[in-house]
């Protein structure tokens, strides 16, 4: 059964055009070389404006743990990490299952 990671990065008041930057020069290109398990990245604009929230798709519990030794095991990745985590407040994670009706959400 499919499980998916809400995760929700809150950013210091004034450094989300940095994380922007980041992500677009740095973490991106980090990530997209980790298996698609990216169901879409989003940033706040109305209410959390200062939030970035990410949703990813995996097959089980088993496909999410593998994925992410990956990705905290690539150099890269993490020496973009390095230079995020000074900006960001808090991190937020939720597992979730998706409910047995509505669309299915797709990754590419």
């Amino acid at each position: 059964m499919a499980i998916f990671e809400l995760r929700t990065y809150t950013v210091v008041v004034g450094k989300m055009n940095d994380v922007v930057e980041l992500y677009k020069s740095a973490g991106w290109p980090a990530l997209s070389k980790h298996p698609k398990k990216l169901a879409g990245y989003f940033t706040g604009d109305v209410g959390a404006i200062n939030q970035l929230v990410h949703l990813w798709k995996f097959d089980d519990d088993a496909d999410r743990r593998a994925f992410w030794a990956g990705v905290f095991g690539d150099p890269e990745f993490m020496a973009f990490a390095k230079v995020l985590r000074p900006m960001l407040i808090s991190q937020e994670n939720k597992l979730m299952l998706a409910a047995p009706w509505g669309p299915e959400v797709q990754t590419s």
